[in-house]
C-alpha cells in the first residue's frame, strides 16, 4: 500500500513537472510571438512548434504569412511613397497630399520653402503646421466635392501674409484601398497681390494728386469765362497766377510720372560715363544756391579728397542731388545751414544730405521713399511737392547698385544718405 502510493506520488510530481515545463514553454513561445508580431518578423523558432504541438505549429504558421504579407505591402507602399515624393520634389509647385485626419503625408520641397513649419515634423496636422481657416475651409469643400477649382487663400505668417491659388483633388490612399487622400497643389501669389495692391494704391493717389489741381483750374476758368469781362484787373490777373501755378503744379506731376515709368522699366536706359563726382556735386550746390528757394539758407559742401571718379549717368545723379536738395530747402526754416558732404567708404562713396526741418516720425522712417508717401500731406502740397521725389532718389540709385536711407529724429531734422559703388553691377 505504502509502496503504490509512492508510485502514484511520484507519477503525479511527474505529470505536475511535465505539464510545467510545457506551460512554461508555451508562455516563452507565445512571448516570442507577440515579439516577432510587434517588431513585424517573422517568427524563427524551428524547435518551439514541434514541440508544442500542431496547433501552435499552424498558429506560427498564419502569424508568418501575416507578417510576411504585411511587410511586402508596407514595401510596396513605402516604395510608392519614395516615388511620389520625387516626383513631388521635382516640381517649384507647393504639393501637399493629406489624410482623412488632416495629416500631412507628404510634401514637396517648394512647400517647406513657403511654409517652413512643415519641415521635420512627420505626418503633422495640417492645423498646426499652417494657420489659414480658409484654407481648412477649402480642404473640407474638396472632400465634400463642391469647392471650386481654383481659390484664392490667405495663410498668416507673422505680422505679413502669404497668398496661394489653391487647387485640390481626392485620390485613393496609398495605405487603405478603400480610404481617400487629398492631393493639393499651392501656387504662390504674394507678389501678385502686392502688385495688385500697389496698383490699386497708386491709381488713388494718381486720381487724388490730379484732382486737386484740375479742380482749380477748372473753376477758376469756369469763373473768367462766366464773368471776366466784368472782373477788375487785379482779380483777373490774380486767378490767372493761381491758374498758372496749379498748371505747373500738375506738370510737375506729369513730368515725375513719366520719370517714375521710365526708371521702373525693363529698360531704363543708364548712360553711364567717368565723372569726376567731386565737380558734380559743387556744380550742382552751386546751381541750386542762386535758385530763390535757396534764399535765406546756406549750403554747406564738405567732400573728402578721395572721392574722385565714378562710372554713373551724369544727369540722373544731378536729378538725385537736386530732389534730395530741394527737400531740404522745402521743409527747413530760415537761416537753417544745409549740409551736403561726400566721404569715401569700403564700397565706394557714401553721400549726405543733412537739413534742420522738423524730423520725421520713427513709424514713418520705413516708408518715405513710397510713391506719393507724405508724411505731412498738407504742409508737403502746400510746398509744391508731387510726392515722388524720393521714390525717383531710391530708383536712380538702385539702378546704380547703390542703396539710399534715411536717419532721423522728430524735431531733429533729417539726414539721407545714399552709396554709389565704384564698378557698378
Amino acid at each position: 500500500m505504502n509502496l503504490l502510493l509512492v508510485v502514484l506520488t511520484l507519477v503525479a510530481l511527474g505529470f505536475l513537472y511535465s505539464a510545467r515545463s510545457s506551460l512554461q514553454r508555451h508562455r516563452e513561445a507565445l512571448r516570442r510571438l507577440g515579439q516577432s508580431l510587434a517588431r513585424r518578423q517573422p517568427f524563427l523558432g524551428e524547435d518551439e512548434p514541434a514541440l508544442l504541438g500542431l496547433e501552435f505549429q499552424q498558429l506560427c504558421g498564419t502569424a508568418n504569412d501575416l507578417v510576411t504579407g504585411h511587410n511586402r505591402l508596407s514595401q510596396f507602399s513605402n516604395n510608392q511613397l519614395a516615388q511620389i515624393d520625387t516626383t513631388l520634389g521635382s516640381l517649384k509647385e507647393a504639393v501637399m497630399i493629406l489624410d482623412e485626419q488632416n495629416r500631412i503625408m507628404l510634401a514637396n520641397g517648394a512647400l517647406h520653402a513657403l511654409f517652413p513649419r512643415t519641415r521635420g515634423v512627420p505626418q503633422q496636422r495640417l492645423e498646426l503646421a499652417l494657420d489659414s481657416r480658409g484654407f481648412l475651409e477649402y480642404v473640407n469643400a474638396v472632400r465634400a466635392g463642391n469647392a471650386p477649382t481654383q481659390q484664392e487663400v490667405e495663410f498668416a505668417n507673422g505680422g505679413a501674409s502669404i497668398w496661394v491659388e489653391a487647387t485640390g483633388a481626392q485620390i485613393p490612399a496609398i495605405d487603405q484601398p478603400s480610404g481617400s487622400w487629398s492631393l493639393f497643389v499651392l501656387h504662390d501669389v504674394t507678389r501678385q497681390k502686392k502688385l495688385e495692391g500697389l496698383r490699386r494704391d497708386f491709381v488713388a493717389n494718381v486720381s487724388h494728386e490730379l484732382r486737386t489741381p484740375l479742380s482749380v483750374i477748372k473753376g477758376y476758368v469756369e469763373t473768367l469765362v462766366d464773368g471776366g469781362r466784368d472782373m477788375p484787373v487785379e482779380d483777373r490777373e490774380k486767378f490767372l497766377l493761381t491758374i498758372q501755378r496749379h498748371t505747373e503744379r500738375l506738370n510737375s506731376l506729369l513730368e515725375d510720372l513719366l520719370t517714375l515709368s521710365r526708371l521702373e522699366s525693363t529698360t531704363p536706359g543708364l548712360n553711364s560715363e567717368k565723372i569726376n563726382l567731386t565737380a558734380l556735386i559743387s556744380s550742382v550746390v552751386e546751381d541750386v544756391s542762386r535758385r530763390p528757394a535757396a534764399s535765406g539758407h546756406s549750403l554747406k559742401l564738405t567732400l573728402e579728397p578721395g572721392v574722385g571718379e565714378l562710372a554713373i549717368d551724369p544727369l540722373k545723379i544731378t536729378q538725385v542731388f537736386e530732389n534730395l536738395i530741394d527737400n531740404a530747402l522745402k521743409y527747413s526754416p530760415r537761416g537753417s545751414v544745409i549740409e551736403v558732404t561726400a566721404k569715401v567708404d569700403a564700397a565706394g562713396v557714401q553721400v549726405c544730405v543733412r537739413d534742420n526741418g522738423p524730423g520725421i516720425p520713427a513709424e514713418d522712417l520705413l516708408r518715405i521713399f513710397e510713391r506719393f508717401y507724405r508724411v505731412d500731406k498738407g504742409r508737403s502740397r502746400e510746398k509744391g511737392g508731387t510726392g515722388l521725389g524720393l521714390s525717383i532718389v531710391k530708383h536712380i540709385i538702385q539702378l546704380h547698385g547703390g542703396r539710399v536711407w534715411v536717419e532721423s529724429e522728430l524735431g531733429k531734422g533729417a539726414a539721407f544718405f545714399f552709396s554709389l559703388p565704384r564698378r557698378m553691377e
